[in-house]
């Protein structure tokens, strides 16, 4: 998962098992780009506990972006309770998203990309492609959500409507 702004560094910084790449067409804030990617690699199994996050001039540098949004970053993973900082060490990765096994995941990409191959053959271009995911996904998430018991209030809060048609 190699991330840039403009140019390719090629590996990930010295130390760290990721590095971040911004997408300035998204529409999404900087700082939860490098959000986003820290969860998707915890999902994916390339973050696990206790793996360092890129400092924050590492990462300034490799992306030319300001050291706050690093540090917002920073915060809302801790407040995610996914990472925390060590006083001169760096951000280490402290919790876990929920995640299936390579082999699901294996099967899991080879049915997405027989999909998209029938969608690309069916006209659609990426723009149509994502917004057909992120509608039934939404949609998806809804009826499943309605045939599940409540929880209590709230029990949603922990996922911003947001993310579904985002990709990071």
């Amino acid at each position: 998962m190699t991330i840039d702004k403009g140019f390719n560094p090629g590996l990930a910084t010295a130390g760290s098992p990721i590095a971040f790449r911004l997408d300035p067409g998204s529409g999404v804030p900087t700082y939860l780009q490098l959000v986003h990617q820290v969860e998707q690699a915890l999902r994916l199994g390339y973050l696990k506990e206790g793996d360092r996050l890129p400092t924050v001039k590492e990462a300034v540098e490799s992306l030319a972006i300001n050291p706050n949004t690093v540090l917002k970053a920073y915060r809302e993973l801790e407040h995610r309770s996914l990472a925390t900082g060590r006083p001169g060490q760096g951000t280490f990765i402290a919790g876990t998203l929920r995640r299936v096994g390579l082999a699901e995941q294996a099967a899991l990409r080879k049915g997405l990309l027989a999909w998209l191959r029938t969608a690309d053959e069916a006209g659609l271009d990426a723009d149509g492609i994502e917004a057909l995911f992120a509608t039934s996904l939404r949609d998806f998430l809804e009826r499943r959500d309605e045939k599940r018991p409540r929880r209590g209030a709230g029990h949603r809060a922990g996922r911003s409507r947001g993310q579904a048609g985002e990709v990071a």
